[in-house]
């Protein structure tokens, strides 16, 4: 279900972006992407556990989301210039990056098929990125 959605967000932010600023584009999804988030949280009824969260947590967290917003503004920017079809196969070369640090930083025990599976799919994301459009 989170590719599928991923690949209806790519093609409906592609048409967004069109005649507006990709940056708009982001801040208006990004609106509703709090409202739900956390309306999921109240209706879960998690919203104690925040000011349980210690400051290591609150680091990292605060950390990925500064990252969480630049990936997005620099998808949104790429989907402002290019296809969607060969813009969004550069962010999912993420995947090779996710497994690197994961084994780095992580200390995650990655088999040969993971490794073989990133260096297929980093290898056709690239083969899509840069195949030449038609006309």
């Amino acid at each position: 279900m989170a590719a599928v959605s991923a690949a209806v967000v790519v093609t409906l932010s592609k048409v967004g972006v069109k005649n507006i600023e990709s940056s708009v584009a982001f801040a208006i999804q990004s609106v509703l992407i709090v409202g739900v988030a956390w309306g999921v949280v109240a209706w879960q009824g998690h919203l104690g556990q925040v000011a349980e969260i210690d400051r290591r947590t609150w680091l990292f967290l605060v950390a990925a989301g500064i990252i969480t917003c630049a990936s997005s503004l620099f998808s949104f920017q790429a989907l402002k210039l290019g296809q969607a079809s060969q813009t969004s196969s550069f962010d999912k070369i993420s995947l090779v990056f996710s497994i690197v640090l994961a084994a780095v930083f992580l200390k995650e025990k990655i088999t040969w098929q993971v490794w073989l599976g990133a260096a297929l799919m980093g290898g056709g994301a690239l083969l899509i990125a840069f195949t030449k459009a038609p006309k």
